[in-house]
């Protein structure tokens, strides 16, 4: 290992013991020949009950961690004693990278890296027309934050909560003009998505345990039309499906998830990492099959 320093990463959230986050770190840091140790950091898992989130965030910093992933519920609740936090996360109100240096506590946010990451790795130009989002929350907040940075001329918000929806466009407007975000009911999705030239889910709809439904009408999709889902178990969704069988480029969550660690891998480590070395990893991870 060239007697390099060993880094101790982790992901601190509940529910999280079957993620493939550590397993992806992991490799990566084979692959590069750089010593690294990831855990998942569960105290739901552990039995524990009423969290202090923030002062799992301290105890992993005095033990010597060197960064931490941070997923549901922790993403807000650690914010407090963070040292700094990077544009991003503080426009979006939500952390899920966490660096520590000097006993400083610095937090960033790839979500919307990690979409940003999917449009390129399949080849789709954001900015060539308007976009349908499903889904206004943490991860639509990522995901509209990166449609608009894109240049998507205009982002129409669907949320089963109106006022969720809103919010965001008023959190995102202190960045972009507000014209470029519009919010409309879901009964009025379908012919919004006839008129767009993409479409996000960004719901759990679609998401093994939850249902095998499609957020939108199926009816809805046409061809010309790219479609992303935030969902990435299964990794091809019924609306990915769909829209595949239609001929439109679609990809799942899995491209985000991978996005998202290639960042952060960059961030603890220093160092780039290759998205195609952890997208195999993350598939062997999920039993899916690599192409030799």
């Amino acid at each position: 290992m060239n007697g390099e320093r060993t880094f101790l990463l982790g992901l601190l959230g509940e529910h999280i013991m079957e993620s493939l986050t550590p397993a992806m770190h992991e490799a990566e840091g084979r692959r590069q020949g750089l010593p690294l140790v990831y855990r998942a950091l569960d105290p739901v898992e552990l039995g524990l009950a009423d969290v202090d989130w923030p002062q799992w965030l301290l105890t992993a910093r005095d033990f010597g961690y060197d960064g931490l992933n941070v997923t549901h519920p922790a993403k807000q609740a650690l914010m407090g004693v963070l040292d700094g936090l990077s544009d991003d996360a503080a426009l979006l109100g939500a952390v899920n990278t966490v660096t520590f240096s000097g006993g400083r506590a610095f937090g960033e946010n790839t979500d919307h890296i990690g979409f940003s990451g999917a449009l390129d790795a399949c080849g789709i130009d954001a900015s060539a027309g308007n976009v349908v989002q499903i889904g206004a929350g943490g991860a639509g907040s990522a995901v509209a934050y990166a449609l608009l940075k894109a240049g998507t001329p205009q982002v129409t918000l669907v949320d089963v909560d109106p006022s969720r929806a809103r919010s965001l466009v008023e959190r995102l407007s202190h960045a972009f003009d507000a014209s470029r975000l519009r919010v409309i009911p879901p009964e009025e999705a379908t012919a919004a998505v006839g008129a767009a030239t993409g479409l996000v889910n960004c719901t759990p709809i679609g998401m093994d345990g939850v249902s095998d439904g499609s957020p939108i009408d199926l009816g809805a999709l046409h061809p010309g039309l790219w479609v992303g889902d935030a969902v990435y178990r299964p990794l091809r969704t019924t609306l990915v499906r769909a829209a595949e069988n239609l001929g439109c480029t679609a990809f799942g969550g899995a491209h985000m998830v991978v996005g998202q660690a290639v960042a952060s891998f960059g961030m603890f480590t220093g160092r780039p990492a290759s998205r195609e070395a952890m997208y195999q990893a993350f598939l062997q991870g999920s039993g899916t099959p690599v192409p030799s």
